[in-house]
This record gives C-alpha cells, sequence and structure tokens, in this order.
C-alpha cells in the first residue's frame, strides 16, 4: 500500500505512538517517504517525547505535524478525548520531501517571511504541493498564501492552522526532530505525487449576483448602484423562514474568483463573513477587502448545505478524475464537527463515502489553508480535503 493511517485514542503519548506506528508501518511495506502526526492537546505537554519516539520509529520519513483541538483518523474525528493520528506516505518513484520553518521575522525592509526553502525557486508550480501547518498566534496566512499566489502562480498550499491552544507559545509544531511553537512548519513536495485538493466552504448563495459599485477597506458601501444594507433588505423580502433565520444565524459573502462566466455556481466563490452593518451610510463590512467592479453574492451556511456542498464537489472531483485516490488528508474547521452536525464524524465519514475507505489523517483547525479558483486563500468553517493519488 502507498498510504497508511492509524488512529490512538489511548491518553498515554508513548501506547499511542506504539499503536499507531504497529498498525500503520505493517500495511505500508516499507520505510516511508512522508509522514504527518496530528495529536489532541492531551499530548501536547509531551509532544518532544512524542516526536523523538517517531522519528526513531520512522527514521528517514519526512515528519511534519502540529496539534489540534480535536483530530481525524480514517472515518473517526475525535472530538474532546485524547487522540493520536498518524499518516504514512511511501512512493514508488522520487518524491523530494523538503521540510522547512517558515517565521516572521523584522529586516531593514520591515517585516518578512524567513526560510522559505531554496528547492522553491526551481519547483514546476503544476507539479508541486506545499503541506503547511501554522501557528494562529505568531504566523501571518494571508500575507504567506499572498506571496505564493504572486511568486509562484498554480503552486497548491494546503493545510491547516494549529488548534487547541489558547495563547502565543502554547502551540506545537512538529518538524523532523524539532517541535516549534511559533511561525508554520511545511514540507514541499515534488516529482511524483498526482494530488488533487477539494475546499468545501459549506456555503449556498441566496438571491443574486451583485456588483460592487462603491466600496472602502472592508465595507461594501453600494451593491448595483444601491446601498448594500438596501439590497440585502430587498433580497430579505423574498426568503423563506428558513433562509431568513440562517441570515439571522450567520450570514456571507461570495466573491466571483473568475468574472469571465455567464452564470456562476457553486466553487465559483471565496466565501467570507458579514461582520457588521452601517445603517448610517447602508455598508456592509465583511472579512476581506472590498473593490469596486468585483461581482459578489449572498450566501448562508447550515448543517445541511454543509454536507451537500462536501458530497457534491467530491463527487465533482472523482467524476473528472480517471484514478480513484488512494488517500487523504483533512483539514477542517473547529467550527464543524458536532458543533455543526448532529452526528459525529461527518467530514471524514464522507471522505470514505465517496472517495472509498482510503488511509485519512487530519485534524480540526483554526483556519484552513487550500486553493479556490486556482489561487490559495485561509478559510473559516470550511472542509479542505487532499486526495492523492496512487
Amino acid at each position: 500500500m502507498p498510504f497508511a493511517a492509524a488512529l490512538s485514542t489511548s491518553p498515554d503519548t508513548t501506547q499511542a505512538v506504539e499503536e499507531t506506528c504497529a498498525q500503520a508501518l505493517p500495511r505500508l511495506g516499507g520505510p516511508g517517504d512522508l509522514a504527518l502526526v496530528f495529536f489532541s492537546p492531551h499530548h501536547a505537554a509531551a509532544a518532544a517525547e512524542l516526536t523523538a519516539l517517531l522519528h526513531a520509529k520512522l527514521g528517514s520519513a519526512c515528519l511534519l505535524g502540529c496539534q489540534g483541538e480535536a483530530i481525524a483518523g480514517n472515518g473517526r474525528e475525535v472530538e474532546n478525548d485524547p487522540a493520536l493520528s498518524l499518516w504514512l506516505a511511501r512512493w514508488s518513484r522520487p518524491v523530494e520531501c523538503t521540510p522547512f520553518h517558515l517565521t516572521l521575522e523584522e529586516t531593514s525592509e520591515g517585516h518578512s517571511l524567513l526560510g522559505w526553502p531554496d528547492d522553491l525557486q526551481h519547483a514546476v508550480a503544476a507539479e508541486s504541493v506545499i503541506v503547511m501547518l501554522g501557528d494562529p498566534f505568531s504566523f501571518p496566512a494571508d500575507a504567506c498564501l499572498q506571496q505564493v499566489n504572486e511568486d509562484c502562480p498554480a503552486l497548491r498550499v494546503v493545510g491547516g492552522m494549529s488548534s487547541g491552544a489558547h495563547a502565543p507559545g502554547q502551540a506545537a509544531l512538529v518538524l523532523g526532530s524539532q517541535v516549534l511553537t511559533a511561525g508554520a512548519a511545511g514540507v514541499l513536495l515534488q516529482g511524483g505525487p498526482r494530488i488533487r485538493s477539494v475546499v468545501s466552504q459549506g456555503c449556498r448563495p441566496i438571491g443574486k449576483p451583485l456588483v460592487i459599485t462603491k466600496a472602502r477597506d472592508n465595507l461594501i458601501v453600494e451593491l448595483g448602484g444601491k446601498p448594500a444594507l438596501a439590497q440585502l433588505q430587498e433580497l430579505w423580502q423574498g426568503l423563506s423562514a428558513q433562509d431568513q433565520e440562517l441570515v439571522r444565524q450567520g450570514l456571507h459573502v461570495g466573491r466571483v474568483l473568475s468574472e469571465y462566466k455567464d452564470g456562476f455556481q457553486r466553487g465559483d466563490f471565496l466565501v467570507r463573513n458579514v461582520i457588521g452593518f452601517d445603517r448610517g451610510s447602508g455598508a456592509v463590512a465583511i472579512t476581506d477587502r472590498a473593490r469596486v467592479g468585483q461581482t459578489v453574492q449572498f450566501h448562508v451556511r447550515d448543517a445541511a448545505t454543509a454536507d451537500e456542498d462536501l458530497h457534491e464537489l467530491l463527487q465533482i472531483d472523482l467524476s473528472a478524475h480517471e484514478q480513484k485516490p488512494a488517500g487523504a488528508l483533512l483539514f477542517t474547521c473547529n467550527g464543524r464537527g458536532t458543533r455543526l452536525f448532529e452526528t459525529p464524524d461527518h467530514d471524514a465519514r464522507v471522505v470514505r463515502e465517496e472517495a472509498g475507505p482510503v488511509p485519512l489523517a487530519g485534524f480540526f483547525a483554526q483556519g484552513e489553508l487550500g486553493p479556490v479558483g486556482g489561487q490559495n486563500f485561509i478559510h473559516g468553517f470550511t472542509a479542505s480535503v487532499v486526495l492523492f493519488e496512487d
């Protein structure tokens, strides 16, 4: 098998490592090329011990991992209880796995991200992927992804921001034999694996697309020549009682990523939260920069929509490729799980329902990384799924 995954719910860190290695390594049939480990806060105090044990058992495998508020392994999502999830890859042809550690540093030209791998300069972007895990307290994910989008177009970045820590310096990022508490740990993959990504933002549009005609910073002041709030009030009148309740619970705006289409559908939008209104000017505030000329549409989110969206996007991916995936990583929001769905294990279960019983590992993130419309973004309330072909 090119991939293997195992999950332990033992509260003892040594036992959890022993259990996952005993299950996963025999399935791999040889030394691994890449290993990822995700562990609940119950194991955070023993992160150095955990890393040393894995490093010794896995040998030359490139090791990457982090702490997560909840942990996914195969078809399970373990919330609130101890968990450690191990995922291994062993490719039949050479794959370059280049680990790196990014930190935000003050330089003579201002703040810069230092630590990019030298191999990035020569990477074929369309055939390379970065798996990145960040500390939400110290790592500017937005700025990092914008830099990748500008400097390395078509290079995909997948992963998530560590969760379960409550203050700077508490996050545990694993990179090789090191445990890091700031910045981002990543690995650049080149030269072999065919990797696909599915980013399910879990929303559906309501109303119709509208063009921003006046904006300031993160304020949408006018839509279609009218105050944005007036457009929303008109939309409200035509909504069902169910959709009106969803608007009350949380409203979102989807920005069209490609204007060169006759119509827009699921997957065509980058979804951002609405965070406030200015009744005086009629402006709507969002968690993004608003620009005149952008096409946007209001969105809502609920469990049924999130379920439908993940199923549909996975089905679209599977129908577009001849080869089924042989392994998967799941970076899902810590606002999903049983906080959103009535039943546990939702996202991990759906991935395996659609893709088959693939070895899967992941965690509940405080921000999910993944490409939409050919550009990398950090998301919220999203399931970012990485599918690896054999």
